[in-house]
């Protein structure tokens, strides 16, 4: 079994970086070198912008490649839970600005032409419980006559038609989705901001930036470099920067397991559709097949943080779970386990605008895929002076209580949402 991801693993090496020093002027410093670097990269590099993308390690090495590769619409919270909190016209706003990114997502890929294995196979949540069908339906409703008539829910007979576990009591399939390999979009989408004009440095660790009275001077692992402008793009990164972002952003490690490839007649009896596919519990999981027939199954496992102790032991209690959902797999071999970080806000909205000059966009929390290439996207439109197109701008962002950077609360939420699990 590799410890490693498998999206990164089976990608392409990205050959397009810089090898010199980071050095000379640019319009733009994107640090971080993940989907929303990259993506903000090439559309700022499109629209005539000098760009130099800053990557402490790889390209997609982290949150961008570490992923489920789950790219569906639909907000992070239940939807009749935050038109309840924020009212149907701003719940329908956030709706469709998922719906927005999934479109983001298909349109990059289709320009600059990214072999990435895209299908359009949309996304069906399994009720877990009986009650949670029952929730389902009153948001399958709501969802159907507010925003989304291209939902459906689902019986629990016809949800065994499509996933033949007996787990489960229902489901509501939404069709906006698409799924591809993370890993060859990524590295795709890198090649596609330098074609673009844009610099991409990797192992450039930013270490500093200070204002001066051209911009902004950046010092680097690899020299320095005055931009004009400049964007954070680094999710939940543990590796430095500033206290402010980091005691908004509550990093979750999540974990993830792929098998060996299995066989297409069992392929075709455990997910005949092939879409990707998500639990109801507060602690669920997701799953999906990838391009080459395994499965990949995933979730929170254990509330900790990823690294090689941690993700071996949150790799046996996903397989234990994928086992009891799937009992025709007690047999399979797990070839990957990984784990890596989930940028989480206190509300599970993501967060994007300006502080104190510098752009960012960030706490996707769990739907980054998606979100962060459209975000790219957006904040380039921002920064080029339109701070009208970002969906997240008439967001509050406070501090978390107590949280400086270390989550030391993750066992206490976990234990919690054990709990919750257990009662609802």
């Amino acid at each position: 079994m590799r410890s490693e991801s498998y999206w990164l693993d089976t990608a392409p090496a990205f050959a397009g970086a810089q090898t010199g020093a980071v050095e000379g002027q640019v319009d733009v410093a994107i640090v971080g070198g993940g989907f929303t670097g990259l993506s903000a990269a090439r559309a700022l590099a499109m629209k005539g912008a000098s760009v130099a993308v800053l990557e402490a390690d790889r390209v997609i090495g982290e949150a961008s490649g570490r992923n489920g590769g789950q790219c569906n619409t639909g907000v992070a919270q239940d939807y009749s839970a935050l038109t309840a909190s924020l009212g149907a016209d701003q719940a329908r706003a956030y709706y469709l600005a998922y719906e927005s990114a999934v479109k983001s997502v298909v349109a990059v890929v289709e320009q600059e032409q990214i072999a990435c294995d895209m299908t359009r196979n949309g996304k069906l949540k399994l009720a877990a419980k009986p009650m949670h069908f029952d929730g389902m339906a009153r948001t399958c409703e709501l969802i159907r006559r507010e925003v989304d008539a291209d939902v459906e829910l689902l019986s629990a007979q016809e949800t065994r038609a499509e996933v033949d576990s007996a787990e489960f009591h229902g489901g509501l399939l939404q069709r906006n989705g698409v799924q591809m390999h993370v890993g060859r979009f990524g590295v795709g989408l890198a090649d596609a901001a330098v074609r673009h004009g844009a610099q991409v440095f990797q192992n450039a660790a930013v270490k500093s930036w200070k204002a001066n009275a051209s911009g902004y001077l950046l010092n680097t692992a690899k020299g320095s470099i005055q931009a004009k402008q400049i964007m954070l793009a680094t999710g939940a990164c543990q590796h430095g920067g500033p206290g402010w972002y980091r005691r908004r952003i509550v990093p979750v490690g999540s974990f993830v397991i792929v098998t060996e490839v299995l066989p297409q007649a069992l392929i075709d009896q455990l997910l005949p559709q092939h879409r990707a596919y998500v639990t109801s519990r507060m602690i669920g999981n997701y799953f999906r097949l990838t391009p080459d027939n395994r499965l990949l199954f995933g979730g929170r496992a254990r509330f900790a943080m990823s690294n090689t102790t941690s993700d071996a032991k949150s790799g046996k209690v996903l397989r234990a779970a994928m086992v009891q959902m799937f009992p025709q797999l007690a047999s399979a071999k797990v070839d990957y386990c990984w784990g890596g970080l989930v940028d989480m806000t206190s509300d599970r909205l993501p967060r994007a605008g300006e502080h104190e000059g510098v752009f960012y966009s960030m706490g996707y929390s769990g739907h980054g895929v998606q979100m962060s290439v459209h975000m790219g996207q957006v904040m380039a439109d921002v920064m080029d002076g339109n701070p009208q197109a970002n969906p997240w701008r008439e967001l509050d962002w406070p501090a978390v209580p107590g949280h400086f950077g270390t989550p030391w609360f993750l066992p206490l939420v976990g234990a919690w949402y054990r709990f919750q699990d257990a009662r609802h």
